[in-house]
């Protein structure tokens, strides 16, 4: 699945099978994509040592984590359209650059306010980096291979869910030349440099194949409707959620609706807006969309949870929380590794709801656990639990990955990277907003020390119902996805359907289309 312009004239898909240095594209890409989500969580573990030793603020605490994910989320649609009109190779390179930059100036910074400024910086150029990733696999890789790439790409998820807070953990605690919590920022620019020089030299460069303008209008409207819908949830719960700020988050969807109507208009006129609607007309586009969404309100409730359950509540240290989530960890990596690649071709969408009823029972084995044993849980009792459910997310994210890319037009993979990882962004937003009801809303926060566990024990316990009630919900939205992508169905080629248009029946069509829903 290539274009004239991601290839040479001599090379078509046996060439692109057989050129070796896509592999260390792929390296490269996956690197940057491992460093972006060690970034998004490694700060929240060294936030005591920031506290203690930059003297900052609650306020600017909570802009050094929240500045960075705001910026990521608004820039990443942009990001991945600008990719398309002017080079996905480029893009990247100007976007790790600029992260690789932004983390030595955290790293280096003198005052709180300098660390609030380069987070946001850090997170402007992540959104330029990491919508290149997928859409230089899209457009790299033909369709055959793209199962064993997204299984890849779903392992380095699954290892970046939990490496963040562990290397945050041991950064910190290892206080390195005296630098503190510094060596969390800085740990990224080896990784960085190393990526630009490479990805300089391996990286193919690939754009849309005809010529698109960037939709300013579209890019303030997209960025002032996620920032109305973002800062309250963010910041919400600080500030003791004000009326302004719900009229700030109603009004984003006034802006969406604006938006939609405008785009409508400007693909009429010249055929570059900057969110590709005729895109939901895929309809494993749409759904995919929709299971991402609602899958990322999961993982932002439960990964902030269960952070403060072990840390604020259990008493733990920041090492000791790391390392119990390593059992999760390898499980996402192990089951996303073969699930693309062996199961999804013969199962299909079962796979993901496998995963989403597999991740819900541990869940459920979870809350019996933390039930039975309250504050006295161990570190290797969480291990089973923990295990199941890290099988369920690997079943889950490298395959949904696969399914939302499957059928998109490759001029249009870098919007549709960039809609993919907003909509994740938005959904880990939403749920983080809801951690405020559904943790803090059951903890009496002014009961006697003594009491405190117990708390947390019943937040923790609360939170996970919901966890299980929304992976209940992904279970059902996933019967509008295919029942296998495009690539996975026999007769299945490497070239894109338009979007929007009909497919031509598969061979043999009368045991299953492919799209079949």
């Amino acid at each position: 699945m290539t274009s004239p312009s991601t290839t040479p004239p001599s090379a078509g898909a046996e060439g692109v099978a057989s050129d070796r240095r896509r592999w260390f594209a792929l390296a490269i890409v996956m690197t940057a994509a491992f460093m972006d989500l060690v970034d998004v969580t490694i700060v929240n573990i060294a936030i005591p040592s920031i506290q203690r030793d930059a003297g900052a603020t609650f306020s600017q605490i909570q802009w050094i984590t929240a500045g960075y994910t705001l910026a990521f989320a608004a820039g990443l649609i942009t990001g991945g359209r600008l990719g398309d009109i002017h080079g996905r190779k480029r893009l990247f390179l100007i976007g790790i650059t600029g992260f690789t930059v932004a983390s030595a100036l955290c790293g280096f910074a003198v005052n709180p306010e300098m660390l609030v400024a380069s987070r946001i910086l850090q997170g402007g150029m992540a959104a330029l980096m990491v919508p290149q990733v997928l859409s230089i696999v899209h457009a790299t890789f033909p369709a055959h291979e793209r199962g064993k790439v997204f299984g890849l790409f779903g392992m380095v998820v699954g290892l970046g869910a939990v490496s963040g807070p562990l290397l945050g953990a041991l950064l910190t605690q290892w206080n390195l030349f005296g630098l503190e919590w510094r060596p969390i920022f800085l740990i990224n620019l080896p990784v960085g440099i190393a990526g630009l020089l490479l990805g300089r030299r391996f990286i193919t460069e690939s754009k849309a194949p005809r010529a698109l303008k960037l939709d300013l209008v579209g890019v303030v409207m997209v960025t002032l409707g996620l920032l109305m819908l973002l800062y309250p949830l963010t910041r919400g719960r600080e500030l003791g959620w004000p009326v302004w700020g719900h009229v700030m988050m109603a009004g984003a969807f006034v802006v969406f609706g604006a938006l939609v109507a405008y785009e409508k208009w400007k693909t009429a006129k010249d055929g570059s807006p900057l969110v590709e609607l005729s895109l939901f007309k895929v309809k494993s586009f749409a759904a995919g969309i929709a299971v991402q969404t609602v899958f990322g309100v999961t993982m932002g409730i439960f990964f902030l949870v269960w952070t403060l359950y072990m840390q604020e509540g259990l008493g733990w240290s920041a090492l000791r929380a790391g390392l119990t989530g390593v059992p999760f960890s390898i499980a996402v990596s192990a089951a996303a590794g073969v699930s693309v690649q062996k199961l999804v071709p013969r199962f299909g969408r079962k796979v993901l709801q496998t995963g989403a009823l597999t991740m819900a029972a541990g869940v459920l084995i979870y809350l019996w656990e933390s039930g039975r044993y309250g504050a006295d849980i161990a570190s290797w009792q969480m291990a089973l639990p923990l295990v199941v459910m890290g099988l369920g997310m690997g079943l889950i994210v490298a395959p949904l990955t696969d399914a939302v890319l499957s059928d998109v037009p490759q001029e249009h993979a870098g919007s549709a990277s960039g809609l993919i990882n907003t909509v994740q962004q938005m959904g880990t937003a939403l749920g983080l907003g809801l951690v405020s009801v559904v943790f803090f809303g059951v903890i009496d926060e002014r009961v006697t020390p003594d009491r405190i566990p117990a708390e947390f024990v019943d937040g923790f316990r609360n939170s996970l119902w919901w966890v299980a009630g929304v992976l209940a919900v992904i279970f059902l939205i996933m019967f509008a996805l295919p029942k296998k992508p495009r690539q996975h169905v026999e007769g299945g080629g490497d070239q894109p359907v338009p979007a929007g248009e009909p497919r031509e029946p598969q061979e043999p069509q009368e045991k299953e289309p492919a799209l079949a829903s």
